[in-house]
C-alpha cells in the first residue's frame, strides 16, 4: 500500500496504527490480565459503584492558554471539575498527568490549584513540558508539587492494594524531541519495584506516552523499553499518559497503555497534520473532544475498568 512506508525503526505506518485501539466516548474498558475488553456503556458514576474504589485522571489543562483553539481553557477546566463534583460516588483521588499550566507562570499555577482544588480530592501530579519552562527550569512546579518526590518530581505510593508510580519524562526536551526518563530515575524505579510481588497491580502515570506512539512528532519516550522491562513480571500494569490530547490505547503483554484527552484543546491524529499542536475545531464540537477519565479497581482482582467521558456528555 502506498502509505505503508517504513519509518526509521523499520515499523510501517499501517502496522503502527494496527497496534492502536481508538476508544469511543463513554466506552468502558475492562483490563484483565493486560487485555482490554470493550463492555456495554457505563457512566462514570455507575462504574464507581463497583466494589472497590475509583480514581480519576485529568490531563493537559494548559491554564493560561488563550489561542483560537480554545480562548477559554480555564472555563473548560472548571467544567471538567464540575463533572467530577457531580459524580454520585466520590473518587478516592485524582491523577493529573501534566501540562497543568501553559507557561509555568505563578498565576497559572495558582489558578489551576484553585480550580482543581474545588473537586475536594487528593490530587497526585506529574509535570508536563509546559510546567517546566520557568526560569528555574521546574522550580515553580517543584515548589508546589515536589514534596516527598525525587529528582524532577518522580515518586510512588500505594492505595488499597495497587502500587502507583509517577514518572517524569519531560526534562530537557528538545523541540519535537522524544521524552526521556534518564539513568537516575530508571535506577530508582528498579529499586522501587524490588519489594513488590508479581501479583501486585501497578499503575504508572507520566506525561509523554511510554511507547513509541508517533516518534516523528516526539510522541514517545526514548528509554521507555528499559522501564517496561522492569514491569514485565507483573500480571497487571496500566500506563496512563497525557500529552497527545486524544484517546489511544495499546496492549503489549500484560501492559496496557492509555492516553487521555485534554481539558483545554484537541490535537490532530498522528500524521494527519504537518505537525502536532492546538487544533482548531468548530466551537460546537470542542467539548466533545475534551474530557475526564474514571478508573475503577476491585480488590482481589487484576481488573481495572477505564471509562472516558467528554465535556459534551450530559
Amino acid at each position: 500500500m502506498p502509505h505503508d512506508h517504513d519509518d526509521a525503526n523499520g515499523v510501517t505506518r499501517r502496522h503502527a496504527l494496527e497496534c492502536m485501539l481508538w476508544a469511543g466516548t463513554g466506552v468502558l474498558w475492562t483490563v484483565a490480565g493486560g487485555i482490554p475488553v470493550s463492555r456495554a456503556f457505563l457512566g462514570t458514576a455507575q462504574a464507581a459503584e463497583t466494589t472497590g474504589y475509583s480514581f480519576l485522571q485529568i490531563s493537559d489543562s494548559h491554564v493560561g492558554f488563550n489561542k483560537p483553539a480554545n480562548p477559554h481553557a480555564m472555563d473548560t477546566l472548571n467544567e471538567a471539575i464540575g463533572k467530577v463534583k457531580a459524580m454520585a460516588t466520590k473518587p478516592a483521588f485524582m491523577l493529573h498527568t501534566g501540562d497543568i499550566t501553559h507557561l509555568s507562570k505563578a498565576e497559572e499555577f495558582d489558578n489551576a490549584a484553585q480550580a482543581i482544588g474545588a473537586a475536594g480530592l487528593d490530587v497526585h501530579y506529574v509535570p508536563g513540558e509546559h510546567d517546566l519552562v520557568d526560569e528555574g527550569q521546574g522550580k515553580a512546579y517543584l515548589e508546589r508539587y515536589g514534596k516527598n518526590t525525587r529528582g524532577a518530581g518522580y515518586y510512588s505510593f500505594d492505595q488499597s492494594g495497587v502500587h502507583f508510580i509517577g514518572l517524569v519524562n519531560v526534562v530537557g526536551l528538545k523541540a519535537g524531541g522524544m521524552g526521556s526518563l534518564g539513568a537516575e530515575q530508571l535506577a530508582w524505579l528498579a529499586d522501587d519495584l524490588k519489594g513488590l510481588t508479581d501479583s501486585t497491580p501497578v499503575v504508572v502515570f507520566a506525561h509523554i506516552p511510554l511507547w513509541a506512539l508517533y516518534p516523528q512528532w516526539g510522541w514517545g519516550t526514548d528509554d521507555s523499553e528499559q522501564a517496561l522491562g522492569l514491569l514485565k513480571r507483573f500480571g497487571s500494569v496500566t500506563v496512563l499518559n497525557g500529552h497527545i490530547h486524544q484517546l489511544m490505547q495499546k496492549v503489549e503483554g500484560n501492559v496496557t497503555f492509555h492516553t487521555a484527552r485534554s481539558t483545554a484543546f484537541p490535537q490532530p491524529e498522528p500524521g494527519k497534520a504537518p505537525s502536532p499542536g492546538p487544533m482548531l475545531v468548530p466551537a460546537e464540537k470542542l467539548r466533545g473532544l475534551l474530557g475526564v477519565r474514571s478508573v475503577v479497581y476491585a480488590p482481589g482482582t487484576a481488573t481495572l475498568a477505564v471509562t472516558d467521558s467528554t465535556l459534551a456528555d450530559v
